[in-house]
């Protein structure tokens, strides 16, 4: 038999004794007075609660507006598809689940460092998604008809850095990828450079026991021991790949990533680019001061 902890008394008998005692000694009139008193208090405390929450829930979207007027054109436009196409993919097995939303958040916080205004501005474009019943097609066509192809590209990636969060991704969700990357019109080189670097991040993750959010910090050495098959990975190439293969992959990621492709998109992908632009890198920095160049 477990032993249970005992639950201290609530206040509800001190209320019905203060009731008996107001009753025996002022009698019915004092003792509605007392009723009266404790059911304003009650409300009182409620309005306010309520009062309080309208408050906070308007200065909120005050500072979401704020923050969203604030933004350029196609930063929000690239976040709204964004937003949208991952809901989408989420959606193709029927119903989202809370961990699929969850992922989603995460990526923005951890990923972007969004803070809590923009992440109630990513909430509600989920929720505003959620109820959407626009086809991945139809809104991998717009992205492609409204960004160049580096923004495709990145967001190919981040496509890609989601579904390779889960410790095992269905060949079904990859599918999914790949024709997002026929929709956006990204190159089968650089579609196949980009998921196997993600499938390398997730073999070294598992045989690390690691997590699976953050992935690797520039200047890192990998989790498996092997240096070179981790920068391999970060320019998106098999192990052993030719010394063209490595320089073609270079300034390949290098024009995609430069923080000046992106800066139309806001800070906090100026920032990813530029930590993808210390990767880069730092691997083409070791394959040189290692004779692979």
């Amino acid at each position: 038999m477990r032993y249970r902890q005992q639950q201290p008394p609530g206040c509800g008998g001190c209320l019905l004794i203060a009731a008996l005692f107001i009753l025996l000694t002022g009698g019915a009139p004092a003792l509605m007075s007392f009723i009266g008193t404790i059911f304003y208090f009650v409300m009182s405390l409620a309005l306010l609660g309520i009062g309080g929450f309208m408050i906070f829930s308007w200065l909120l979207r005050k500072r979401v507006s704020e923050y969203e007027q604030s933004q350029t054109e196609n930063h929000n436009r690239f976040v709204w598809l964004l937003v949208n196409i991952l809901i989408t993919i989420a959606k193709i097995d029927g119903q989202i689940t809370r961990a699929e939303v969850q992922t989603i958040h995460n990526f923005f916080q951890i990923n972007l460092r969004y803070n809590q205004t923009q992440m109630s501005w990513v909430k509600e474009l989920i929720k505003e998604a959620t109820n959407s019943d626009q086809p991945l097609d139809t809104l991998c066509v717009e992205f492609r008809q409204t960004f160049p192809y580096e923004h495709r590209f990145i967001l190919l990636e981040l496509v890609y850095q989601i579904l390779f969060t889960k410790s095992s991704v269905p060949e079904t969700e990859l599918n999914v990828a790949r024709h997002i990357a026929q929709l956006l019109q990204i190159s089968s080189w650089d579609q196949q450079t980009l998921e196997n670097k993600y499938r390398f991040n997730q073999q070294s993750r598992t045989s690390s026991g690691g997590s699976s959010w953050g992935g690797r910090r520039s200047g890192s050495t990998g989790s498996t021991g092997d240096e070179a098959a981790t920068h391999y990975a970060t320019l998106g190439l098999s192990k052993g790949a030719s010394a063209s293969e490595i320089k073609k992959a270079y300034r390949t990621l290098s024009m995609q990533y430069h923080p000046d492709k992106v800066r139309n998109l806001g800070e906090e992908f100026q920032k990813m680019a530029e930590e993808k632009m210390k990767e880069i890198n730092v691997a083409h920095d070791y394959f040189e001061r290692n004779g692979y160049l």
